[in-house]
Order: structure tokens, then sequence, then C-alpha cells
């Protein structure tokens, strides 16, 4: 897909929002990878935002939040320069070092750029799961999201939501978004206990959760109705205007389609047509797509 392929966004052919999808570039010498990582990595080799704008539109999928991607660490550089090319499809996720002198203060100087979230994980906390919040870069990251509404965002498992839930205790303002269900279901198995305990989760009225990447959890094939029950808990606790549906692409179309992963949100007959509207934009509108305090 060529630059003039891509037209200003439209609500109305294109209301949907993917919270999550990453993007990146075969060019390494404008965008060179992060040192621990090489061009073999690279699965696949090439999802740019023009080849993550043809999955997403012809579904009716406008606007998206780019998740800054692992290969560069914490060079947030082609999400930011994908987010000024294309600033009415696309807000970021970014990524700074929670273990670097003021990780705050690296927020505050993303939010002018289209950066509404932070992607947290216990690898770069250098953590196990019961401390994986521990280190003091992150209270300083949750006070300047509060202070922001910039979103922390959780890559995590179900063994780290004790620490989400005395940091969401701790700081009752800030923002948090639960990606992938939490991973529940990722080996295969969805646990009662585990979804039991991110339901719990949805006490603290700042958290909200991602309910995507059906292409890795549970049977791990469309149409991927093992989930349901999962779906319908969440819904329970959080609300829809909670919850919010997110591709995980490239990922996602590796082996499935991009359809297969907005069909199931779109074709589930519990949803009132406003509960559906929700997941599939408001709630995501609501959360990424704002004008930063």
């Amino acid at each position: 897909m060529n630059d003039a392929a891509v037209p200003p966004l439209d609500v109305k052919s294109e209301p949907y929002i993917d919270a999550h999808s990453h993007v990146w570039t075969p060019d390494l010498a404008m965008y060179p990878l992060a040192a621990s990582f090489k061009k073999a990595d690279m699965q696949p080799a090439s999802f740019t935002a023009e080849e993550l704008l043809a999955q997403c539109r012809p579904v009716g999928v406008g606007r998206v939040n780019l998740i800054q991607m692992s290969y560069y660490e914490f060079d947030n550089a082609y999400m930011l320069d994908m987010i000024a090319k294309y600033p009415d499809r696309f807000v970021g996720t970014g990524i700074v070092d929670p273990l670097a002198p003021a990780p705050d203060r690296a927020m505050k100087a993303l939010a002018p750029k289209g950066v509404v979230a932070f992607r947290i994980t216990p690898g770069y906390a250098r953590q196990p799961s019961a401390t994986w919040l521990r280190p003091p870069g992150f209270d300083l990251m949750f006070d300047e999201a509060a202070r922001s509404s910039q979103v922390i965002s959780c890559l995590i498992d179900p063994t780290c939501f004790a620490e989400v839930n005395r940091m969401a205790t701790a700081h009752p303002q800030t923002p948090i978004v639960i990606d992938h269900f939490g991973r529940i279901g990722v080996d295969g198995e969805i646990r009662p206990a585990e979804v039991k305990a991110l339901c719990e989760l949805a006490k603290h009225e700042k958290i909200t959760v991602k309910i995507g990447a059906y292409y890795a959890l549970g049977k791990k094939k469309p149409p991927y109705l093992d989930l349901v029950p999962m779906i319908k808990e969440l819904l329970a606790a959080y609300g829809s205007n909670r919850l919010m549906w997110e591709s995980d692409c490239p990922f996602q179309v590796v082996n499935h389609t991009y359809a297969d992963s907005i069909d199931l949100i779109k074709q589930l007959d519990f949803l009132s047509d406003g509960q559906r509207a929700d997941i599939l934009g408001r709630t995501a509108e609501r959360v990424f797509f704002r004008k930063l305090a």
C-alpha cells in the first residue's frame, strides 16, 4: 500500500478501533533494532503502518493504538513517525525504561507526540512476578500517569495480578489496562481461578481489559468460541465500557485473518448494540483517543 492509498479517516465507514497492534519496518538503516535483536528476529520481516491499514480498513477499523515493538526496545522512533504521518488514525503505547532515572519525565516528553500509554512488563522490571512493580521507577510512572491521564498498559500473566492489585490500590487515579486477557489461556488452558482473579481486579475503577490476541489463547483456533465464557465473565465484572477489542497484529494474521478476530465480537449474540459499540470502539476512544491533560 502506498501513501496515496491511505485516505483521511472516515469514521462512518471505518468506525471501529483496534486497541492493540504493532508495526515495524525492514528499513534498519533508518530505524535500527535494539542490540538484543537481529534482523532474523523480525517475524514477519515487515509489518509497516501501511500494511496494517491494508489489513484493518477493509473490515471497518479506522483507528489503531500502536504498541511499541520490542525489537526497538526504548527507541520509539518508528511508532512516533507513523503517528505523525497518520495523526487521525494512530495513537501510541510507548516503552520507557522503568529502571532509568526519571521515567516519569520520559513519559511527559512523549505525550505531545501522541503517546497516550506506556507498556510495562516484568522483563523490563528485571524482577520476578511477585515483586515486579517494586522498583521505585514504577511509582514515578504511576504518579505521572495519574497526573497526565496517560495509561499504564500491562503485558502480564496471572502471576502478576497481585502486584497490579497492590499498585492500583496505592495509585487509585492511575488508568491501567491489562493486555490480552492477562494472557489467561496462553498455555491452552482457561483456568477458572485465573479468570476469577482477573475479574476481581474490576474493583479498581480505573482498570480496563483488552480482549484479544485470540490466536494465542485457549484452543487458538477460529472462531475462538472457547473464549466466550471468559468474555461473559469479564463483561459481568467490568461492564462493556471497560472492555476493548484488540487484534494484536501482525501476529493475528500470521496463520489466521484479521476478520477472524473482529468477527468474534461482531457475532456474540448476548451483546447489545451498545455493548458491542463499546468493545469495538467507544472504550478505546475514551481511554486512548482523547486529548491528554
